[in-house]
């Protein structure tokens, strides 16, 4: 049986206060709670604009598209990676 680890969990309340922390590739960020669209949240945590961002929501790995958007309510888990694909 898999076990999953606590900090792959979504947070169930959010954290108390404007400024919440968030994990993103391993290292803990404080930023504003709320609304974000992806790329401003990139900006926001450091990310490299030119690469992907995807969220860890319940041990699964959720890819977030640029234009979208974000509640960030603290405790949230994301990896940055390169873009894959391409034309060829």
């Amino acid at each position: 049986m898999e076990q999953v680890k606590p900090e792959e969990k979504a947070p169930d309340h959010p954290q108390p206060g404007p400024d919440v922390t968030v994990t993103v590739d391993n290292i803990v960020k404080t930023v504003h709670r709320g609304h974000y669209t992806v790329a401003a949240f990139k900006q926001a945590v450091g990310v490299d604009p030119s690469k992907e961002l995807d969220e860890i929501v319940n041990g699964e790995i959720k890819p977030l598209d640029d234009n979208g958007t974000l509640v960030i309510k603290g405790g949230e888990i994301f990896i940055s990676h390169a873009r894959s694909g391409g034309s060829s």
